[in-house]
C-alpha cells in the first residue's frame, strides 16, 4: 500500500505543478491579452495542463534515445533545441486551436484575443519548458546510473566480502581437526574407551557445525550450543581438570554473530592454558548486550610463568579477520593477561534477527 501511494503521489505532484504553471500563465495572459481573468484562465489552465503530459513523455523518451555519453555533448544539445522550438510552436498551435474553439461556441465567458508579443511568450515558455522537463529527464537518468553503479560496486564488495569470509571459515575446521585428532591419538593407548567416545562426539560436533556454517549469521544461543558440544570432546581427553562456566545475559543470546566465532577461542583457551596446567584450571565465557553493542569474553586460567608469545596463533588472527569482514570498523577484539588469568574479549554490533 505504500509503494502504490508513493507511486500515485508523483504523477499527482506533477500535474499540482502544471496546474500552478497554468493558474500563472492565466494571469499573465489576462494582463497582456487583456482579457477577462476567468477567460485567460479558461484558455491557459487546461493548455498547460495538456502540454504537461505531452511534452513530459516526449522528453522522457528523447532523453532515453539520446544518453549522455553515449553521443557527441553538440549533437545532443543541437537534438533538444530542435525539439524544445518543435515543442513550442506545437504548444502555441494547440492554444490557438483551444482559443478559436472557445470563441466558436461561447461569446463572452470564453476566449481571448492573442496579440503577437503574448504568442512570442508562449512559444518561447514553450521551448524553455520543454528545455527545463529534459534537463530534469537527464538528472533522473543520471542518478538512477549513478545508484545503480554504487549498487553494483556494494554488491561487488559483499561477494568479495563473503568469498573472503568463507575463506577463512574454512581454515578452522582443518585447524580443529588436526588438534582433536591429536587428542584422539593420544588417547587410544591409555583409554580406548575415551577415545572412541571422542570420535562419536567429533562427528556429532561437524554434524552440527555443517548445518551452521552454511549461514553468514546464526544466533548467540546456536553458536553457545558449538561451543557446548566442543567442550564435551576435550572433556573427554581432560576430564576433571577442565572446569567450565558460563555467565550469559538472556538479552545476548537472541544477537547475531559469525558462525564458529568463539570456538577458536575456546580452543586457543585449552590448548595454550588450561592444557598447559598439570591440575587444570576454569574456562568462563560471559556474554553481555550493552544497548548497540554486544561482548563476548573468554577468560582462562594459564601458567603464570608461560611467554605472552606463546598466546600467538591461528585462532585469534583468524577471529580478527572475520570480525573486520563481517563488521567494517564496527567490531574489535582485545585480549588481555593478569596473572594467571587469560581473557579475550570481542565486541560487535548487537542485532537480531529483526534488527538484521
Amino acid at each position: 500500500m505504500r509503494w502504490f501511494n508513493e507511486v500515485r503521489r508523483g504523477p499527482l505532484l506533477y500535474l499540482l505543478a502544471w496546474l500552478i504553471i497554468g493558474v500563472v500563465l492565466g494571469g499573465v495572459c489576462a494582463v497582456l491579452a487583456p482579457a477577462p481573468l476567468a477567460n485567460a484562465l479558461l484558455f491557459a489552465v487546461p493548455g498547460a495542463l495538456v502540454y504537461g503530459i505531452a511534452a513530459g513523455f516526449s522528453a522522457y523518451y528523447l532523453c532515453r534515445a539520446n544518453p549522455l555519453g553515449s553521443r557527441a555533448p553538440a549533437l545532443v544539445v543541437l537534438v533538444l533545441c530542435a525539439a524544445a522550438m518543435l515543442a513550442g510552436f506545437m504548444w502555441l498551435a494547440v492554444l490557438g486551436g483551444w482559443n478559436e474553439l472557445c470563441l466558436a461556441f461561447a461569446t463572452h465567458w470564453a476566449g481571448m484575443p492573442l496579440p503577437p508579443q503574448l504568442q512570442a511568450l508562449l512559444f518561447a515558455l514553450g521551448a524553455l519548458l520543454y528545455g527545463l522537463l529534459a534537463a530534469i529527464n537527464y538528472l533522473a537518468i543520471e542518478s538512477g546510473r549513478a545508484r545503480n553503479a554504487e549498487r553494483r560496486e556494494l554488491e561487488s564488495k559483499l561477494m568479495a566480502q563473503d568469498a573472503e569470509l568463507r575463506m577463512l571459515r574454512t581454515q578452522i575446521d582443518p585447524h580443529f581437526l588436526f588438534n582433536s585428532l591429536n587428542s584422539i591419538s593420544a588417547l587410544t593407548s591409555r583409554d580406548p574407551q575415551g577415545a572412541r567416545e571422542m570420535t562419536v562426539r567429533l562427528a556429532g560436533f561437524f554434524r552440527r557445525s555443517l548445518g551452521l556454517a552454511a549461514h553468514r549469521k546464526i544466533t548467540l544461543a546456536q553458536e553457545m550450543e558449538l561451543v557446548r558440544d566442543f567442550l564435551a570432546i576435550e572433556k573427554v581427553r581432560f576430564g576433571e581438570r577442565l572446569v567450565t562456566e558460563e555467565a550469559l545475559e538472556k538479552g545476548a543470546l537472541d544477537c547475531l554473530v559469525p558462525p564458529m566465532i568463539i570456538q577458536p577461542l575456546v580452543e586457543n583457551a585449552i590448548k595454550h592454558g588450561i592444557g598447559q596446567l598439570t591440575e587444570g584450571g576454569l574456562l568462563l565465557v560471559a556474554a553481555w548486550r550493552d544497548g548497540a553493542r554486544l561482548s563476548i569474553t573468554v577468560s582462562n586460567a594459564v601458567d603464570p610463568d608461560m611467554p605472552a608469545a606463546r598466546r600467538g596463533g591461528i585462532g585469534l588472527a583468524n577471529v580478527r579477520q572475520r570480525l573486520a569482514c563481517a563488521y567494517p570498523n564496527e567490531a574489535d577484539i582485545e585480549w588481555k593477561r593478569e596473572g594467571d588469568t587469560f581473557s579475550v574479549e570481542i565486541r560487535l554490533p548487537a542485532r537480531t534477527t529483526s534488527e538484521e
